[in-house]
């Protein structure tokens, strides 16, 4: 059995810069990776009648489809196809999500998911196949996850670069469980060519000159997220904002110990939401 983490995306800044003719909007985002996020277990399958199987649990698993569009299921039989390619077919696994994080909620849960499948399988069948091909085929957002550290994307997000942080942030991550639409916030956009970020100086300063540009149509959408920000900043936070396209809004606090007690104070206030305080991954 092996069994790996599904990091928790977080935009700590998120520009909208342009938009090519096909369509996808040209982004320029800070993102950081929290300890805390989904499960996934692996584990061999002998008498599975199809190459993957898998099975969903966790506080939102209700409602999530096991079946063949599922991100996880597509992540690991596009390996298994590539691994085919050059190689004999790989033993037949199980595959159990865990699903911590929200869905459809600005933190990258699906893309997360996708990108732990493919790293433990490529542990799990002990393959030297390349993941980034893969992982670009299954979204935007899969190949920054499979760094899951701190890194600065650009382009629709294929195009990554790594942000030196050797100290991890404390975080309280609350969403108010609503789901929002992505493609509905970015219709509401206003501009779609805004400037990109000036400085990746991942410091309160310096994020207080960035901007999260689907923050605004996506309170339009959902007062609620306003809400939350509110709740946010009278905790002791250094620095509040929604990550995403929402409705998952972060806190920044000194130590991990004041990221607690806001998570006590916010459960304490809002007992209907879901509020997790953690801290992300370095370089």
């Amino acid at each position: 059995m092996l069994e790996r983490t599904a990091h928790a995306k977080v935009n700590l800044a998120l520009h909208v810069t342009g938009q090519r003719d096909d369509g996808y909007h040209l982004l320029d985002s800070l993102v950081v990776f929290t300890e805390y996020g989904d499960q996934i277990t692996i584990s061999e399958n002998e008498k599975a009648l199809s190459l993957v199987w898998l099975e969903i649990d966790g506080p939102f698993a209700k409602g999530l489809d096991a079946g063949a569009n599922n991100l996880v299921n597509r992540a690991a039989l596009a390996l298994a196809y590539k691994i085919m390619e050059t190689s004999p077919k790989p033993v037949p696994v199980k595959i159990t999500l865990t699903k911590n994080l929200p869905v459809a909620s600005g933190i990258g849960g699906g893309s997360a998911d996708a990108a732990a499948t493919l790293l433990a399988l490529k542990e799990f069948w002990a393959t030297d196949t390349g993941l980034d091909d893969i992982a670009l085929k299954l979204g935007a957002d899969v190949p920054m996850c499979l760094a899951s550290k701190p890194l600065r994307a650009r382009g629709i997000g294929d195009e990554i670069s790594s942000l030196k942080m050797n100290a991890a942030l404390h975080m309280l991550l609350v969403n108010p469980n609503v789901e929002v639409s992505t493609p509905a916030i970015f219709q509401k956009l206003e501009t779609r060519h805004n400037p990109p970020i000036l400085n990746t100086d991942i410091s309160v300063d310096a994020l207080s000159l960035t901007r999260n540009d689907l923050q605004v149509p996506a309170i339009a959408m959902e007062p609620e997220i306003q809400t939350v920000l509110q709740a946010l900043e009278q905790t002791d936070s250094l620095f509040a904002r929604m990550s995403g396209s929402g409705a998952t809004c972060f806190a920044l606090y000194e130590t991990a110990t004041q990221a607690r007690l806001a998570e006590a104070q916010i459960k304490k206030q809002h007992p209907e939401w879901w509020c997790v305080a953690t801290s992300t991954t370095v370089s």
